[in-house]
């Protein structure tokens, strides 16, 4: 009888974390790296820190939702940029997950969330200047803006939705998120 053993790599240990923050579980880098047996420098190698973890693990909840909004989205120019805007954020808005790790440690999760230094914020304001550039090339769109400036401004009206009972101590709404809309509307030079 021969017995095999599996070597732990990094993409095991994203995977666990991942399932942990799904569950609402908090992320210690000493207990991932106990519960896989392997050293905590060797977790620290792999994953940085936990702020880097917690960056690809939102990285790899957001960047599927973004392409699948992009593909989804019937039209061009406007309409197509708003509703993009709005599957994304309107899914944002009702996933549990995202809520419970927000009052779990709001402090801590607006920092991931929001920060200018943060992988996802830096990503997310990357793909939407990807979205309106491509809207732009193929001549459905012509903002009335730089459109980098854009792009952050759309992603901070969204922020101001989804996380408004950390940053205003008042629920998210879908109504909100509707005004949010016509505001990038607004924004992208498009008539209300």
């Amino acid at each position: 009888m021969t017995v095999q053993i599996t070597k732990t790599t990094p993409l095991d240990a994203f995977r666990r974390a991942r399932r942990m923050w799904l569950k609402g579980e908090k992320i210690s880098l000493a207990a991932l790296a106990d519960d896989l047996h392997i050293g905590r420098a060797t977790l620290f190698r792999w994953v940085g820190n936990r702020d880097l973890l917690i960056g690809e693990i939102l990285w790899s909840l957001y960047e599927p939702l973004y392409k699948e909004a992009r593909a989804q989205t019937p039209g061009h120019g406007v309409d197509y940029v708003v509703g993009v805007f709005r599957h994304i954020n309107m899914t944002i808005l009702h996933f549990s997950p995202l809520r419970k790790f927000l009052h779990q440690d709001p402090e801590y999760a607006l920092k991931m969330l929001t920060s200018s230094h943060s992988t996802l914020h830096a990503r997310t304001v990357e793909v939407n200047t990807r979205l309106l550039k491509d809207e732009v090339r193929a001549g459905h769109l012509s903002p009335p803006m730089n459109i980098q400036s854009l792009s952050y401004f759309m992603v901070r009206i969204a922020e101001s939705c989804l996380y408004s009972d950390i940053i205003g101590g008042r629920e998210p709404r879908d109504e909100e998120l509707e005004d949010a809309c016509t505001a990038v509307r607004i924004l992208l030079g498009g008539k209300v």
